[in-house]
């Protein structure tokens, strides 16, 4: 037997001598309350061996049977399953407080400088400072109208001037990489001021690998035993990733510290005169930003950037191109608002109400994130008759909200944008029916930067160009949708469509 193995046996029969105390406590807490139900765990793994390499449909079809508060055992750690928009407003709203801090996982160790970025610190001070400085100095709408030019000139140039010249020769095109490069270009000029074809750095290929890592299920996470054996290698990875994401960013710092003559006003120019300046010097905690905090703002920032909108943009073009009655009325909206002599404007984005909902119904039935990020209960408490013990994991599926045919009718599966015409709902956090960018506290302080993005690049693609299927006589019901999950739901396999380009007189 190999000292691997040897080292997994000791592990077993430590684990499963620790079994009896977790049967006995599953439907009890330590205090005598009583949990929520949920299916019965096995020793060791809980219910890990029940998610499935789709968790968001797996834990719906679970919900189903135990209901829209549900606990399960992942591993050692008790996480409770939020599946409605009732249960979810108890959590994000009702008692949002006591949910808002994160649980300490090993990627966000690694790869958030210790937690030290927006995304994964703990609920506190700090955290309340950061979010501050990001949603103040680097997310306002004044801020991300400042990047209409850049927008307009990548979306523009890079994304529509290409696909012209695909339309006249006939090419077959890779949407998904289209897509992906021109959001990268975007987010990268934005954030760093560098070009995605500055070929010193591979920010896409980084990024990718940390969306992979944190959004996989990591064993040392849920039976915290096997963290030292890194059985799946995954601390290795991490750790690499890690180390080659910070020599990148550092390298990015110093270029700008050393160029005096730099013009730009991208995010690493206003993080940058923050260095040793107190975050807040009204607040009783006094917190000095150092280059570390930038790097781990910076890391979020390129990652939520890369994927979110690239992510939902593939999405919602694929619904389209899945339904071609929807095509048509978006484009006959396109028409009498803009015209067939010109590429869309942002100013035009109010305008839009079909392209609204179009973006709502996509975001309804794919989620980027299917679980918002999950939370941590900071102290026990009792909701809906169920107690909820201090340190359990609280993972809301907004995939299995947007998919609940009590919410939105028997048609729930349809792409089917006209039904927000009578339900005013938005994006903010404020109806719990949609959640794709959470609600509370921890909702995302990029939702307007991010959705501005999207919509406008969707808008040319739609309004530029009509689409043909390949092979010739593919079926628009016959689209491959299959999606693969890790922290976010992308498409498995990349969208390849041939561009026609539509529009009498282009102008920019």
């Amino acid at each position: 037997m190999s000292s691997t193995m040897l080292a997994i046996f000791l592990v077993v029969l430590v684990l499963a001598s620790l079994w009896f105390l977790q049967t006995s406590t599953q439907k009890h807490s330590k205090n005598g309350g009583k949990l929520p139900p949920g299916p019965p765990s096995i020793p060791i793994i809980g219910n890990l061996h029940q998610l499935g390499t789709l968790p968001h449909r797996s834990l719906q079809k679970l919900a189903q049977k135990y209901g829209p508060i549900m606990s399960i055992r992942l591993g050692t750690v008790t996480s409770i399953v939020v599946s409605s928009p009732q249960a979810a407003e108890q959590f994000l709203k009702t008692h949002d407080t006591n949910f808002a801090s994160r649980p300490k996982i090993q990627a966000s160790d690694y790869m958030s400088y210790g937690t030290k970025g927006l995304v994964f610190a703990e609920y506190g001070p700090y955290w309340r400072n950061i979010r501050k400085l990001c949603t103040l100095q680097l997310l306002s709408s004044s801020k991300a109208e400042s990047f209409a030019g850049l927008r307009r000139e990548e979306i523009g140039v890079s994304l529509v001037e290409s696909l012209k010249m695909s339309a006249a020769t006939g090419e077959v095109v890779d949407l998904s990489q289209k897509i992906g490069e021109v959001v990268e270009d975007i987010s990268t000029r934005m954030i760093l001021g560098r070009s995605k074809d500055d070929d010193r750095y591979d920010l896409k290929g980084l990024a990718e690998e940390v969306l992979t890592l944190a959004g996989a299920f990591n064993f040392a996470d849920y039976v915290p035993f096997l963290g030292a054996l890194d059985l799946q290698g995954l601390t290795r990875r991490m750790k690499k990733a890690s180390k080659h994401f910070d020599q990148v960013l550092e390298k990015i710092i110093v270029e700008h510290e050393q160029d005096i003559n730099h013009q730009h006003r991208d995010l690493v120019d206003v993080l940058l005169p923050l260095i040793n300046q107190p975050m807040n010097p009204q607040d009783d905690h006094i917190y000095v930003i150092d280059r570390t905090n930038i790097k781990a703002i910076l890391l979020d920032l390129i990652i939520a950037s890369f994927d979110a909108a690239t992510t939902a943009t593939e999405w919602t073009i694929s619904e389209l191109l899945r339904n071609p009655r929807v095509m048509k009325k978006l484009q006959e909206e396109l028409q009498s608002v803009v015209g067939m002599d010109r590429i869309v404007d942002e100013k035009d984005l109010v305008k839009l109400g079909y392209l609204n909902m179009v973006m709502k119904e996509s975001l309804r039935l794919h989620p980027v994130v299917p679980f918002l990020i999950p939370r941590e209960c900071m102290e026990g408490i009792t909701i809906g008759g169920y107690y909820i013990p201090k340190k359990s994991r609280i993972m809301v599926n907004t995939w299995a909200i947007g998919h609940d045919q009590n919410v939105w009718s028997n048609n729930v599966e349809e792409f089917f944008p006209e039904r927000f015409i009578e339900r005013n709902i938005d994006l903010r956090g404020h109806d719990f029916e949609l959640l794709p960018f959470g609600s509370g506290r921890r909702m995302c302080p990029g939702l307007h930067l991010g959705l501005t993005t999207v919509r406008l690049v969707l808008a040319q693609l739609v309004h530029c160009f009509d689409w043909k299927l390949i092979p010739h006589g593919t079926r628009p019901k016959d689209i491959d949708m299959t999606e693969i999950f890790g922290l976010s739901v992308p498409r498995a396999n990349h969208l390849l469509v041939k561009p026609v380009h539509r529009l009498l007189g282009q102008s920019m």
